[in-house]
This record gives structure tokens, C-alpha cells and sequence, in this order.
């Protein structure tokens, strides 16, 4: 059996969380989860959503916030500075709540393809219209990534980095249903062999998971990526996705399954959440033992809707689901 970066029956958060300290974030992802993640919070404003932190990344590149969005830009400027105020200072947070920590710890960014379909062009569409300037932030990126990667490793020496790369929307990309900066019209679709291709290009030899929480999550494709591990929402799946997933289980991806709801909600069981995962696993006829290893539990998708108190809930019983499915196998 293939062997991952984390100790049997984990749980990890997706990226977001609420609130605007990310001390107390931080406190609660090294609290409650096996696979302690750098926790995204959006709440913050200008340079701490997805798209901005990610630009913030980008190497040669900068953007400012239009009305209609973050667009890239001949020099950086206020709104680039804030974004990478925000993660400085979480990464200063992460450095001094992690002294002598040894283990897994899971960071993330935007993926190229929502990167491009999000990003506007200096004076044009979204980047994604252009080819020329998608494979520019996708180069951009890919070196931006690897930076980031290795100053958290600089910071937190004791850490196996893994990095998970956000694409929610791969699906429209590849669908061909990305609007125009306009909103009159839709952009081309993507050939399913260049969206490989991209993504790719931004995998290095850091430990990756590809996460799609939007419906459709196009699982064969993001398989033959590169990536080692595919995080989705277990309660989006499809039966048509049952050939895909047992595929990429076959081939030694690990998978990050959202089984916990990311709103407030009243929470079932725990047996009841780990149900559908362990069902999948069953139907698919891989060994009971490896399911454990192979699987980790975490929210359906990023925590930053949720109340603090919920979102500390959340994913507590990601981690108790966890132990369910070593403990309990074959029930």
C-alpha cells in the first residue's frame, strides 16, 4: 500500500475558517485534526479571499481590486500589499504555534484554471480568454508556489508540506460556462488534455491534493494530473463517479472526502456521517484495512460561512468520523 504523509484515520479542514485571528485559528486546527491545516480566512476583506491571497503568490505579476474584480496590473499597489500583509502575518501565527512540531501540514492556493477564469486582463477579458496570458500565470504560479512552499518549510522545519491546489471552477472552465467580463457571453471551454496539462505544470515534487467541490468534479481528469491525493464532496458523488474514484484508488490517490457539513447545522452521528464514505469503499471492493490510510475526513467545503462555534463542531467530528473508519471497518 502506498504510504501518505498522515497517520491513519485523519481529518483536516478544506482552507477556510471564520473570524479574523489566526492565532485562534491556528489553535483550533492543531487542537482538533490529525492533519493540521494553515487556516484561509476570508473574513478578513481585501487580500484574504482565495483569489486574492493566491495573486498575492504570483511571481512578476500584480493585480489591483476593480469593481468588477481582481485584475492584474502594471505595478503592485495597495490591495497586492494587503494580501501579502495577510499572509505574512499568518505564517508569523503558524511560526510561533508550531514550536517543535513534527508532522503533516497541509497549506492552500488557488488552482491555475479558477485562477484564470477569476482573474481580468489589464485592458480585456478574463485572463482565461487569453492563452498567452494563461500560460503566463500558470507559469507565474507554479513559481510562486514553490517559493511559498519552501518558506513554509523554512518556518515550520519539522513539517511535511502538503499543498492543496483549489478548483472549484474547473468544472465551468472545462464545460465552456465562464461569462465574459461583460456577463453577456461565455468564454471557449478548455480541452480536458490542456487543463491536464496546466495543472500540471504547477505540481512539483511537494505532496499535492487537488481539491473540486463544485458538482461535476471531473475526477479522471484531475487523477492524471500529478496530484497524489483528490479532495471532493462526498455528498455531491455520483454513481457515474464510482469507475473514476476506484480508478484513482487503484493507481494510489489518496482521497480527502467532505462528509461533515461546512453550515451551521444540526450534526447526525457519527456513524451516520461516516456511512456514505464507508459504503463507497465497500462497493468499490477495496480491502476494509486500507480505507483508514487511504481516506481523509474533512467538512464538504470551506468552514468560513459557519459560526466559530459550529466550525470548531465541524471539525471535531471530522476527526471523530475518522477513528470510525479504523475502528469499524466492515460495518
Amino acid at each position: 500500500m502506498t504510504e501518505f504523509p498522515w497517520p491513519p484515520a485523519s481529518a483536516t479542514g478544506v482552507g477556510s475558517y471564520p473570524g479574523e485571528d489566526p492565532a485562534e485559528a491556528l489553535r483550533v486546527a492543531f487542537g482538533e485534526l490529525p492533519l493540521p491545516y494553515l487556516p484561509e480566512l476570508p473574513a478578513r476583506g481585501v487580500g484574504a479571499d482565495t483569489i486574492g491571497r493566491t495573486a498575492g503568490l504570483l511571481v512578476d505579476l500584480a493585480v489591483s481590486v476593480e469593481p468588477s474584480g481582481w485584475r492584474f496590473t502594471d505595478r503592485p499597489g495597495r490591495d497586492l500589499r494587503r494580501a501579502r500583509d495577510h499572509l505574512s502575518r499568518d505564517l508569523d501565527a503558524l511560526e510561533e504555534a508550531t514550536q517543535g512540531y513534527t508532522g503533516p501540514l497541509k497549506v492552500q492556493a488557488c488552482g491555475p484554471w479558477t485562477l484564470a477564469g477569476a482573474i481580468e486582463l489589464k485592458h480585456g477579458d478574463r485572463t482565461l480568454a487569453d492563452p498567452g496570458a494563461v500560460r503566463d500565470l500558470i507559469d507565474s504560479l507554479a513559481e510562486g508556489l514553490r517559493a511559498h512552499v519552501a518558506q513554509v518549510r523554512r518556518r515550520v522545519p519539522g513539517a511535511e508540506v502538503i499543498l492543496q491546489l483549489d478548483e472549484p471552477g474547473l468544472p465551468g472552465v472545462l464545460a465552456g460556462t465562464v461569462p465574459t467580463a461583460s456577463g453577456f457571453g461565455r468564454l471557449a471551454a478548455v480541452a480536458g488534455e490542456d487543463a491536464v496539462a496546466g495543472l500540471r505544470r504547477t505540481i512539483s515534487e511537494t505532496f499535492t491534493v487537488v481539491h473540486c467541490c463544485a458538482p461535476g468534479a471531473p475526477i479522471g481528469l484531475l487523477a492524471k494530473t500529478g496530484a497524489r491525493a483528490l479532495s471532493l464532496d462526498a455528498t455531491l458523488l455520483r454513481r457515474t463517479d464510482e469507475d473514476a474514484i476506484g480508478e484513482a484508488v487503484e493507481a494510489g490517490l489518496a482521497f480527502f472526502l467532505g462528509a461533515v457539513p461546512s453550515l451551521d447545522a444540526d450534526l447526525p452521528d457519527i456513524g451516520l456521517l461516516a456511512r456514505p464514505v464507508k459504503e463507497l469503499w465497500r462497493m468499490l471492493g477495496f480491502p476494509a484495512q486500507r480505507l483508514a490510510g487511504q481516506v481523509v475526513v474533512t467538512p464538504t467545503c470551506g468552514l468560513a460561512g459557519a459560526s466559530p462555534a459550529y466550525a470548531r463542531t465541524a471539525l471535531a467530528r471530522c476527526r471523530e468520523t475518522a477513528k470510525v473508519l479504523r475502528e469499524d471497518p466492515d460495518e
